[in-house]
């Protein structure tokens, strides 16, 4: 079951065990410098608001059928991905169809000859497209048809945009063996639209550093014949004004917002092992090496000061044995 709840994506697996359940936001962020070098990974300033489907009548035709939610994002806008779980999760998110991990296009089951997906808890926020062993690219709203998103760049196509993602709770014979403990909610509804929106997809932005943890339980640890999947449609101000009556109730972050805020990046550490960079993902053309193509864009904080750092662990309440 997947539920909408305010600006929580919540998907619940009540049929596998009470406390399955994982909970997805959408955070605006800054969109960071697209340059060569790697970046901390910027603050959230607030949730992307959610909004069902069904509850509008001018959504487009061609979104019934995909059912789900949708947010608005100005254009170059940078996102990123929250979950929060206490129960583990093999979560699978692609941007237009291509797999934000391993580059493939999408499919419903979890591979095993590599690791699609990630692993919730353990992995609390995904920033990008995994390009480097502990280097995302960031998520970057661009409009489709003008060949920046991903899926443009790997298909040639601009068929389908926004997000998808696939949730599958751990079995619940696993779970109580390791006698964790966790929440998830599972629910997507379909739904219904009446005209042709300026669809939005994801294109890589500038680098993060960021790691994808090895998913260390293993693939037959997640229920898969129990996993539910929503369709996140992305849509630009203008049509979100068209759809809900009114603009959206942020405007694009700037660099000058954080450094006046005096907001700190982060560098998030675990002691989790760390999956391979994708090699096809890497090749992508970031917003940055394709500018040329477009006149729009937001602030980009090239000339930003360097920010303060904030280190977040998480060493899984683990005794460290040192010097003696």
């Amino acid at each position: 079951m997947i539920e909408l709840k305010q600006e929580i994506l919540e998907f619940s697996f009540p049929e596998v065990h009470p406390d399955a359940k994982c909970r997805i936001q959408f955070q605006r962020t800054m969109r960071i410098p697209d340059n060569d070098q790697t970046h901390y990974l910027p603050p959230g300033l607030g949730d992307f608001p959610l909004h069902h489907i069904d509850d509008f009548a001018a959504i487009p035709n061609a979104w019934k059928d995909r059912g789900g939610v949708f947010f608005p994002m100005y254009q170059s806008e940078a996102m990123w991905i929250s979950f929060d779980s206490d129960y583990p999760c093999a979560v699978k998110i692609a941007a237009g169809k291509i797999n934000a991990i391993t580059g493939d296009t999408w499919c419903d089951e979890l591979q095993t000859n590599e690791q699609d997906y990630i692993v919730t808890p353990d992995q609390p926020w995904l920033d990008g497209f995994n390009v480097g062993e502990d280097i995302v690219r960031q998520f970057v709203a661009m409009p489709l048809g003008e060949g920046f998103s991903a899926e443009e760049q790997i298909t040639g196509e601009a068929e389908f945009g926004g997000l998808q993602i696939l949730v599958s709770p751990m079995r619940k014979e696993r779970y109580e063996q390791s006698q964790m403990v966790n929440a998830s909610h599972d629910i997507c509804d379909s739904i219904s639209f009446l005209m042709s929106p300026s669809r939005m997809g994801l294109a890589p932005g500038g680098k993060i550093k960021q790691e994808i943890y090895t998913d260390d339980e293993g693939i037959e640890a997640w229920d898969q014949e129990h996993a539910s999947r929503c369709f996140v449609h992305i849509v630009n101000s203008s049509d979100y004004a068209s759809i809900t009556g009114s603009m959206p109730p942020h405007q694009p972050i700037l660099s000058s917002d954080y450094e006046s805020a005096g907001l700190p990046w982060y560098d998030y550490y675990s002691d989790n092992n760390a999956e391979k960079g994708s090699a096809f993902l890497k090749r992508l053309r970031s917003v940055g090496a394709m500018k040329g193509k477009h006149d729009d864009y937001l602030d980009t904080g090239e000339k930003m000061a360097t920010p303060s750092l904030l280190k977040i662990l998480n060493k899984k309440n683990i005794v460290k044995d040192g010097t003696f």
